[in-house]
C-alpha cells in the first residue's frame, strides 16, 4: 500500500549537513496535514522534518478497510531505515496512531532512534467519548460486521476550542485531509498495533516526551501512564496537558506543546554535543 504524495512533506534546513532529522506519524484516519504546522515549528529549529501518510489514509482512504497493522509497522519501518543511512540523528513523533507506532520503532530499533515524542498515545479506547458506541465493539471488533461498519466522527471532533473545532468540522468532508468517520476495520486493527506496543514497551529505551491531554475525547491518561511506567528509558518526561482533547496540536495547549517539544530536542542535542566533544 502506498502514502499520498500530494500531502507528503519534507522540510529541509540548508544548515542542517544531515545531523538531525525528525520523521512524524499522523492519527487514525487522519492524514500529514494534521502535523504540518508542528513541523513547520520544529524546521524553524533547525531539523529537517518528514511526514508521509500512512496506508490507507490521504488520498487512498478506500483502502484502509483492507489495510492491516503490520502495513503500518512496515511503512513506517521503511522511512526511518531510509533516513538513519542519511542522517546522524532520527528522532521519531507521532500523534494517537502515530504515537503508538513512534512507540513500536523504538522498540524495534531501540538505541538507532535518538529520541522520540508521543502525543495523545492511543495504547486504549477509553476516552469519554467511547461508551456512547462502546456496546458494540465486542460484536463488530471480531466479527466480518467489521468490515462493514463505521463510526461517524462526532462533536467535539478531538478539539476543546470551539473557533478551532469549527474549522476543522468544515473540511472533515474532504477525504484527502481527514476521514469524518472511523471504519471498524481500521479501528481493529489498531487495537493490535497498540496491544503489540504494550507488550514490548519494556523493550524503549530512547529519551522520550510523552504528552497527554486529561480530558482526550479518545483515549484517556491511561495510556500515557502505562508508556512512562513500562519503559526502560533513562531520560523520560509526563506532561499531562489541563485544556486540550486528543488534537492537542490544534487546541489551546499547542504553544505549551510546541515548546516542550523544542526543549526536549534542545536538551538532547546539547547532550550528544557534549559527548562528542569530550570524545
Amino acid at each position: 500500500m502506498k502514502s499520498s504524495p500530494d500531502l507528503d512533506f519534507e522540510f529541509i534546513c540548508e544548515n542542517n549537513r544531515y545531523n538531525n532529522a525528525i520523521l512524524l506519524f499522523h492519527g487514525l484516519t487522519g492524514s500529514t496535514f494534521e502535523m504540518k504546522k508542528y513541523a513547520q515549528h520544529l524546521h524553524s529549529q533547525g531539523y529537517d522534518v518528514f511526514a508521509y501518510c500512512l496506508p490507507g489514509h490521504g488520498e487512498d482512504t478506500c483502502q484502509i478497510r483492507s489495510v492491516r497493522y503490520l502495513d503500518w509497522i512496515s511503512f513506517a519501518s521503511y522511512k526511518f531505515k531510509k533516513l538513519k543511512k542519511k542522517y546522524n540523528n532520527v528522532y521519531l513523533g507521532g500523534l494517537c496512531l502515530g504515537a503508538v507506532l513512534a512507540l513500536i520503532l523504538g522498540q524495534k530499533y531501540k538505541s538507532q532512534v535518538s529520541g522520540i515524542i508521543s502525543l495523545s498515545t492511543t495504547l486504549y479506547l477509553d476516552g469519554w467519548t467511547i461508551p456512547w458506541y462502546n456496546f458494540m465493539m465486542p460484536l463488530g471488533l471480531y466479527t466480518l460486521i467489521r468490515y462493514y461498519y463505521t463510526f461517524p466522527e462526532r462533536e467535539p471532533y478531538g478539539i476543546k476550542n470551539i473557533k478551532k473545532r469549527r474549522s476543522i468540522q468544515k473540511i472533515m468532508g474532504k477525504n484527502s485531509i481527514a476521514m469524518d468517520n472511523y471504519p471498524l476495520s481500521c479501528v481493529y486493527e489498531l487495537l493490535k498495533l497498540s496491544k503489540l506496543a504494550r507488550k514490548n514497551m519494556n523493550e524503549v529505551i530512547s529519551p522520550i516526551l510523552i504528552m497527554h491531554s486529561k480530558d482526550d475525547d479518545l483515549t484517556s491518561v491511561k495510556s500515557a501512564k502505562f508508556v512512562y511506567n513500562n519503559i526502560n528509558s533513562t531520560k523520560k518526561e509526563l506532561f499531562i496537558l489541563n485544556n486540550s482533547y486528543h488534537l492537542m496540536l490544534y487546541d489551546n495547549d499547542k504553544d505549551f506543546v510546541f515548546d516542550k517539544s523544542v526543549e526536549f530536542l534542545y536538551k538532547l542535542k546539547q547532550n550528544k554535543e557534549i559527548i562528542n566533544n569530550v570524545n
